[in-house]
């Protein structure tokens, strides 16, 4: 009996933090779009079927949520790196792929080949990759990364005071969102992804569209 109880305590943690991350964040998945119901009260399944197929949320980004409906981001502040203020105001009228990483994350310096790749195959003045330094190191060693690695064509930003994360609500890192042209986010994925697949070009050119 006596064995059983770390279960069970394991299980009931488990089962809160998932109610915490609904109640916070919303329905997972949630389709783009809107669902209607019949007289009965329940979804339609032409509608159910049709919602389906405008998720993009698949393959190498299956782990992306998207928001019941678009949300606005927090404006805090980081830098450029000019050390400029920035906000993720200064990006509207662009689809942003905000990604929030440190070079002390593992899998943050794996994906960041792919994001690099990612803008430089998508970026334009419609479309941007905001990956932001949360390094408390401050610039220099975050910028010393980017320069090992070989990042070309990711523009440089970052938030020593390390604030970004909690001001978004995420819950570890990597921490990318996609943002609407209205400073509006879309949903997210927790962790890694292959953002230069095609499975994440797909997830932003609906975003484009």
């Amino acid at each position: 009996m006596r064995g059983t109880l770390p279960v069970v305590a394991v299980l009931a943690a488990g089962a809160l933090f998932a109610a915490v991350y609904v109640s916070q964040h919303g329905p997972d998945n949630a389709p783009v779009g809107k669902t209607t119901t019949n007289a009965g009260n329940t979804a339609s399944p032409t509608t159910t079927a049709a919602l389906s197929s405008e998720r993009h949320n698949k393959g190498k980004v299956a782990a992306f949520v998207y928001k019941s409906a678009p949300e606005p981001v927090p404006a805090f502040p980081f830098y450029d790196a000019q050390k400029q203020t920035k906000s993720i105001d200064a990006f509207k009228g662009k689809v942003v792929l905000l990604n929030l990483w440190a070079t002390w994350c593992g899998p943050c310096r794996e994906e960041m080949p792919a994001l690099d790749k990612l803008q430089k195959e998508m970026g334009s003045d419609k479309f941007e990759v905001v990956a932001v330094s949360v390094d408390k190191n401050g610039f220099d060693k975050a910028k010393k990364f980017m320069d090992d690695i070989g990042v070309k064509s990711l523009n440089f930003y970052a938030d020593p005071s390390a604030r970004a994360a909690s001001q978004v609500k995420a819950i570890g890192m990597p921490a990318t969102l996609l943002v609407n042209t209205k400073g509006e986010e879309i949903g997210r994925l927790m962790g890694p992804a292959e953002w230069d697949s095609p499975d994440a070009k797909r997830l932003i050119e609906s975003a484009l569209r």
